[in-house]
């Protein structure tokens, strides 16, 4: 498993299990919104369809950067590989 970067701004993980029929991807980013906060922006669905989007509002870049990193490491625990 590769170790996630101390500061990420993205990351995409996915876990497969052809055993169980699952092939699942999450995709994490941080992208500045128009009054200056951040926006924490998550994707995830079954590879191959256009899944799910959500986003999540702060005012603060460090609060999101934390919040994304707490995201992977809970995604690791549950499977996930991480890609990027």
């Amino acid at each position: 498993m590769e170790q996630p970067s101390l500061f990420p701004i993205a990351a995409t993980l996915q876990r497969i299990r052809p055993d169980r029929n699952e092939w699942r991807y999450y995709r994490l980013s941080l992208e500045p919104d128009l009054f200056g906060g951040t926006t924490l922006v998550r994707h995830w669905g079954r590879i191959g369809t256009a899944g799910i989007r959500l986003l999540k509002l702060f005012t603060d870049e460090g609060a999101a950067a934390n919040e994304l990193a707490a995201l992977i490491r809970y995604r690791c625990k549950r499977g996930y590989v991480l890609l990027d």
